[in-house]
């Protein structure tokens, strides 16, 4: 069991961030916020995909009529991504953002800080302050030499105390790093200074290939450490693999307990069945299964029922036949053709 970290809790919308409340899993919609319709259409892919916090873009002031349409079209928080211009993160606010994400770093002086403060404590609306290695101050870069950890938790509790100063502290905190090691290492230094909530990601991770190691490598080091209270896995992909991803990774920790999880064996010479495309077909089929079931797809009797023992469900394969067990005892034989329609029945009569 994971200890998590203790901090205060700042709702998002309907959606707590921190305290004692679920990890929750964001994305971010990747169409132009000029295309209305394509991004009202990619939050509704991304609602049912299992968002749960979605950002959007409003690099201008055409697109902060984005943030209705999204209101009205799905029924997660939406949270408005602001940079240099401060005016923007005030009409988001007015528009019905649940939250603003600012990087104060290049929004401007301390009275442009101060207007959105005092405009998201009027409408009681958080605001996360992203900070990352590619925006910090001269001053702090100055000091360190190099964006390194230090320098990232310096800049995040400069803009706190901000923030703070101007009687604002519905704050959730984000330090963001390319290199996996200095985003560990800043949210760990910042964790014992502060309780603020953390939005924890590697930004510019990657493709979906190299974005998800590099993502499981930092998030999950520090989620198993406690740490962390909502996440984003970036990638250069479809949003919609981000969210998967985030939940198959808390899922992985065990810190969710709301869906179908998979177990399978890697194959070897002994497998003699088409293990690879029968696993596929099973994790596609159990996209949709809200409902902790541990689900096994085994290659062979010796990887089968006895090593999986502990899924709820699953299958063997042998010579042209598949036994399909529950809890480490077989029920019975099926041939390879009708494994996955078999494994699903058995499924679905288990949640009935």
């Amino acid at each position: 069991m994971i200890s998590r970290r203790k901090t205060r809790k700042v709702m998002v919308g309907g959606v707590a961030i921190g305290g004692d409340s679920q990890i929750t899993v964001q994305s971010m919609i990747s169409k132009p916020a000029c295309d209305i319709q394509g991004c009202v259409e990619q939050a509704k892919a991304l609602e049912r995909a299992g968002c749960e916090i979605l950002r959007t873009a409003i690099p201008d002031i055409g697109a902060v009529a984005l943030i209705p349409k999204l209101k009205k079209a799905v029924n997660i928080p939406i949270v408005a991504d602001i940079h240099f211009d401060y005016k923007l993160a005030l009409e988001a606010a007015a528009a019905g953002a649940d939250k603003i994400r600012i990087n104060p770093g290049n929004i401007g002086d301390e009275s442009r800080i101060k207007a959105v403060a005092d405009e998201c404590r009027r409408r009681g609306i958080p605001i996360r302050i992203g900070v990352n290695s590619g925006s910090l101050e001269r001053e702090i870069l100055a000091k360190y030499g190099r964006p390194n950890a230090e320098a990232l938790r310096d800049s995040a509790m400069y803009h706190a105390s901000l923030l703070e100063r101007f009687d604002f502290d519905c704050i959730v905190l984000s330090l963001k790093s390319s290199d996996v090691l200095t985003m560990v290492r800043a949210y760990e230094l910042v964790s014992e200074i502060c309780d603020y909530p953390l939005h924890l990601g590697v930004t510019e991770a990657g493709t979906e290939r190299t974005g998800l190691l590099k993502s499981a490598a930092g998030i999950g080091a520090l989620l198993l450490r406690g740490i962390g209270d909502t996440i984003r896995i970036s990638l250069t992909a479809d949003p919609v693999r981000e969210v998967e991803a985030g939940l198959e990774l808390l899922c992985a920790l065990g810190l969710r307990n709301d869906r179908a999880t998979i177990v399978s064996c890697p194959t070897c010479g002994r497998t003699e069945i088409d293990l690879l495309k029968i696993a596929g077909e099973v994790e596609k089929r159990l996209a949709n299964v809200k409902k902790p079931i541990k689900v096994a797809v085994m290659g062979c009797v010796v990887n089968g029922p006895g090593e999986a023992r502990e899924a709820d469900v699953g299958i063997a394969g042998g010579k042209g036949r598949v036994a399909i067990f529950k809890k480490g005892e077989i029920v019975r034989t099926v041939s390879e053709e009708a494994a996955v329609d078999e494994l699903m029945k058995e499924i679905d009569s288990m949640l009935d």
